[in-house]
């Protein structure tokens, strides 16, 4: 297998060590976050499914990284986790729509291996009917699991379905599912082009201007980018994987798009921020640099916003 690395040839690998002094050393130092007073309620709107059966261009966040989006009059899945938990840690909040409510998907795309994006259970249940848009070399963990209709992709490749265009493009990350295949399966984003417009999926990634200067590049009008939030602190540990409110921010200025649909926040406590403090600095953010405040989409899970241009 190849061994991949991001656009500047690194990869943020972290040693069990490092994992040690942010678990173990850190609350031992008394560096640790408070502990909140009250557990966090990420605001959530009922969706029995029924807008997601409309034919009009449409955004719903599920939760986490997962959206269900129709373009180019396809019904698409990005880093689809229907589950109830992540190995020991709990959901915050249901999905924003059941699965058992979402129509029939043409489309799924798995930015990467990490199990809070490509959850095996989750793709199961969807099963081998719908295609599966993945980077290259994780397409092997699908098929084995019965998903055999799979396209993979590399960085700038692109795989057309009627009138949608997907083209994997890179993010700052590293991969990794099982001891041995560590940063030897791609990670990316996706653009989405289609005659309603573009969007994008970031995926999990660091900031890196090379890599959403590239990204403007190739795609110089994106409509919608959906960009990750949360799971940053502590700094010194994810930087080099995650952004923060703030560099999401920057991100998404580098990347010229004209929303910013704000995502991967309030649904699994993964990292030490509080479960709501990312929306509230991506405001805080949005308001310095008086930006237009519709054009920053903080959805409640289970929202559904139709996609205009």
């Amino acid at each position: 297998m190849t061994v991949y690395t991001n656009l500047d040839g690194t990869t943020p690998d972290k040693s069990i060590g490092e994992i040690l002094k942010w678990k173990v050393g850190d609350r031992l130092s008394g560096r640790a976050p408070p502990k909140s007073p009250a557990r966090f309620a990420t605001p959530r709107r009922p969706n029995d499914g029924k807008e997601l059966r409309a034919p009009d261009p449409r955004l719903t966040w599920i939760g986490h990284a997962t959206f269900v989006q129709r373009l180019g009059g396809k019904l698409l899945a990005t880093d689809p986790v229907w589950v109830d938990r992540l190995a020991v840690v709990p959901r915050n909040a249901p999905p924003g729509v059941s699965l058992e409510d979402v129509p029939a998907l043409d489309v799924v795309t798995v930015s990467h291996s990490h199990r809070d994006h490509l959850d095996l259970p989750t793709l199961q249940r969807i099963g081998p009917g719908c295609l599966y848009v993945v980077p290259r070399d994780v397409g092997e963990i699908l098929r084995n699991a019965g998903l055999p209709n799979v396209v993979e992709l590399g960085w700038w490749e692109s795989h057309t379905v009627g009138d949608l265009r997907i083209t994997l493009v890179p993010a700052q990350h590293w991969s990794m599912r099982t001891p041995w295949d560590r940063n030897k399966r791609l990670w990316g984003g996706f653009v989405y082009e289609s005659p309603e417009g573009t969007s994008y999926h970031a995926g999990d990634t660091a900031f890196s201007e090379q890599v959403f200067r590239a990204i403007h590049e190739h795609f110089p009008r994106i409509d919608w980018a959906m960009l990750p939030i949360g799971a940053y602190d502590p700094q010194w540990f994810m930087q080099p994987q995650h952004m923060n409110p703030e560099e999401a921010g920057r991100a998404w200025e580098l990347l010229g798009a004209r929303i910013f649909c704000a995502m991967h926040w309030g649904t699994f406590k993964l990292t030490d921020e509080p479960m709501g403090e990312p929306p509230d600095r991506i405001r805080t953010w949005w308001r310095d640099h008086s930006l237009d405040a519709s054009r920053l989409w903080i959805f409640d899970i289970g929202e559904s916003r139709r996609l205009e241009r």
